[in-house]
């Protein structure tokens, strides 16, 4: 083989390799899924999101039902809106609770939604109003050092 064509062959190849690294990273990303015939949009408002972004899974009982669609900041309430956008094959009562949760210790951030037993359905544009903001994981630390610290010098006064 001459030159030119193991240097077409080596570009077919890496060519190949990216397009397969790209279809790799969409289905990781769970980007490249089909999108749902039908949806409807619900908001949720909470005091702290931690690192929920835009396009994070909506999940209810481990099934991915939607995804975040937009994160505002309300000015007035200082709290942070979020849209959810639910497939219109999953309905949910009006009481359902969304709490922002992680899978694993530092894995990817999503909203849990957890039915109510209320008779009525989530319509396009209704509000969740149950909510549970994310455990930001250094508060915690911080809260837990400080308690230690705390209960340290207690028993030092006591001796």
């Amino acid at each position: 083989m001459d030159r030119k064509t193991i240097d077409l062959w080596v570009g077919i190849f890496m060519l190949m390799g990216i397009a397969a690294l790209l279809w790799l990273s969409l289905r990781v990303g769970n980007l490249g899924e089909d999108r749902p015939s039908s949806t409807y949009s619900v908001e949720a408002k909470f005091t702290n999101i931690g690192g929920l972004k835009a396009k994070a899974p909506v999940k209810s009982a481990g099934v991915l039902v939607g995804r975040v669609s937009d994160i505002k900041f309300d000015n007035d309430k200082f709290q942070a809106v979020v849209i959810l956008t639910v497939d219109g094959r999953y309905s949910f009562p009006k009481d359902t609770s969304a709490s922002i949760l992680t899978s694993g210790l530092l894995g990817e951030v999503y909203i849990g939604l957890e039915p109510g037993a209320d008779e009525k359905k989530l319509t396009n544009g209704d509000k969740v109003t149950l909510t549970q903001s994310a455990v930001v994981l250094e508060r915690l630390i911080g809260q837990f050092m400080f308690g230690k610290a705390a209960e340290g010098d207690t028993t030092a006064a006591k001796k």
